[in-house]
């Protein structure tokens, strides 16, 4: 679970590292800006796991099921 915009580098470049140690690993990004926003400017590719912020820790536990599913 990483976010999406965060200091020094973005959710993708942190992501793309983890994936050349882990490459089985999965990924849900996160931010408070909506993902039309976020794919505009080219952080997430089409089909990427995502959730929106603010988020209950039910929609969260159901979201990262999905993703290891």
């Amino acid at each position: 679970l990483t976010d999406v915009v965060m200091p020094e580098m973005n959710g993708r470049e942190f992501a793309d590292q983890l994936n050349g140690l882990f490459p089985e690993i999965k990924v849900l990004f996160m931010s408070g800006y909506t993902a039309n926003v976020i794919a505009h400017h080219t952080v997430l590719d089409e089909g990427v796991h995502f959730i929106e912020k603010p988020f209950s820790i039910n929609r969260l536990a159901a979201k990262v099921r999905a993703v290891l599913e």
